[in-house]
């Protein structure tokens, strides 16, 4: 008999792991429970439709059709208020109950509050004005403000706030960004590329404030602990997240920041229960990018399916998908040891780095000018030894464009968050069949350009369609 499996959370990286068990034939075997009432989509995307340049229907990752056809049962809008590991049940809220014999907490993360005195009401609720950006929930309550909306600003300057700003300032609501660090996307990037980084939004017509915090928010607008007062209709923030764990915590699980698993994904106290994605934590690390949970994905559904694979951990690409603003971080640059290569022109809005240890690229950061960063990712998944003047000819500005995309090896990666080569994209015949077989460009679609020159022509029906607000579905 096959064992049932639950699956708490329909986020992306539940999504793609229920994905990966219907691949191998155990789709009937898997309930899914998801408390928002929507299927699963792709959060990446939220800013995307805020900003216009997507569809909503562009969000769908899996209709209820697919669902259907791999047997799958889907329980939407229905929370779990415990885990009874004593009879291997899940509780519903609604009194409920589901059995399994393996336990998938896939429950992602949750906003956190700053520290802002009046964002909440005596109710208990977010002031009117106070925006989160996390849900569809969330888009749906900000795109109804915005029409009646002069000025917004945005606390937090990592890159779901930038993308927030730059989709806000597109619908022509005047725009400003805090962030209490030192500089924009502090997480990822150091000084020197924060600086360019808002020197480019400053151009675009959005002011930042660096190293002050919001501290009050008031009939006259949001108090910065500078003594500044920004006149603003909505506060939308971004600056912080944490693993949502909280049933995990309920049900007795070892919970650190994360649920804590092992190279198998499996949770340190009961070896029927596994965690992926935003909640779990792995060798004391936590991740909030889908590439990590997609390849945790992949590694737990071999797992349940009775396999042998182990997580060891993941290298992380992040992209900033906002108009006007090109960022593209590989690992971690800030730490990673080796030496730096640099290149910054604060005039252009373009600056450059790389840290090569042994010859091998161990990170890198591209801001204003993302031209190399397919050749860059290639090199990076594969762990290419470069020669001794690569990797300054791959970062300057006058250098010679990169072998095309075309001409990339099979093997290398192409689309790190669904985990594609070029070769698998090679056998697709069309955009449409890539995204439907392979998920490649449903994640942060930092990869879209890159796909769409290895298909050639094949895919260009879809992109005038895509550009035209035409697409419904991916």
């Amino acid at each position: 008999m096959t064992d049932r499996i639950v699956v708490v959370g329909h986020g992306m990286a539940a999504t793609r792991l229920v994905e990966e068990l219907a691949r191998r034939g155990l789709g009937p075997s898997v309930t899914v429970i998801g408390d928002e009432p929507t299927g699963s989509y792709n959060r990446i995307l939220l800013s995307a439709v805020l900003e216009g340049s997507h569809p909503r229907d562009a969000l769908t990752l899996r209709g209820e059709r697919w669902y259907v056809d791999h047997g799958v049962r889907v329980l939407s809008g229905r929370r779990v208020a415990e885990v009874d590991r004593d009879t291997g049940e899940v509780v519903l809220e609604d009194g409920g109950r589901v059995g399994y014999d393996r336990l998938v907490v896939a429950t992602g993360s949750i906003p956190t509050l700053p520290p802002i005195r009046g964002l909440v009401g005596p109710d208990g609720r977010l002031h009117p004005q106070v925006h989160a950006f996390r849900s569809m929930a969330d888009l749906d309550r900000l795109e109804s403000a915005v029409p009646d909306a002069r000025r917004a600003v945005v606390v937090g300057g990592g890159l779901l706030g930038l993308q927030v700003a730059r989709a806000l300032a597109l619908r022509g609501v005047g725009t400003e960004v805090v962030e209490g660090g030192t500089h924009l996307l502090r997480s990822q990037v150091g000084p020197r590329a924060g600086g360019v980084l808002a020197r480019s939004l400053q151009r675009l017509g959005t002011a930042v404030y660096t190293g002050a915090r919001a501290v009050r928010l008031t009939d006259e607008g949001l108090r910065l602990d500078n003594g500044y007062v920004l006149d603003t209709d909505l506060v939308v923030l971004t600056a912080g997240s944490r693993p949502a764990t909280a049933l995990a915590r309920r049900a007795g699980l070892y919970v650190r920041r994360g649920v804590v698993v092992d190279s198998r994904l499996t949770s340190v106290t009961d070896d029927r229960i596994s965690a992926l994605g935003d909640c779990a934590e792995h060798h004391g690390r936590t991740t909030g990018f889908v590439a990590p949970a997609w390849e945790q994905a992949r590694v737990l559904a071999d797992v349940l399916a009775g396999g042998r694979s182990t997580y060891s951990g993941s290298r992380s690409v992040a992209r900033l998908r906002a108009t006007g603003l090109d960022v593209a971080v590989l690992g971690d640059p800030e730490h990673a040891a080796g030496e730096v290569v640099e290149m910054a022109n604060p005039v252009a809005g373009t600056y450059r780095k790389a840290v090569v240890r042994d010859g091998v690229l161990e990170a890198a950061v591209l801001v204003g000018d993302l031209a190399q960063v397919g050749m860059l990712t290639g090199l990076y998944d594969r762990r290419t030894v470069l020669g001794r003047d690569e990797p300054g000819r791959l970062l300057a500005p006058t250098s010679p464009a990169p072998a095309a995309p075309v001409e990339l090896p099979d093997d290398v990666e192409v689309c790190a968050c669904a985990g594609v080569t070029a070769g698998r994209l090679r056998v697709c015949s069309s955009l449409d069949e890539a995204v439907a077989d392979t998920r490649a460009t449903t994640g942060c679609g930092g990869c879209r350009s890159v796909v769409e020159q290895l298909l050639g022509g094949r895919e260009r029906s879809f992109s005038r369609a895509l550009h035209a607000g035409d697409l419904r579905k991916t």
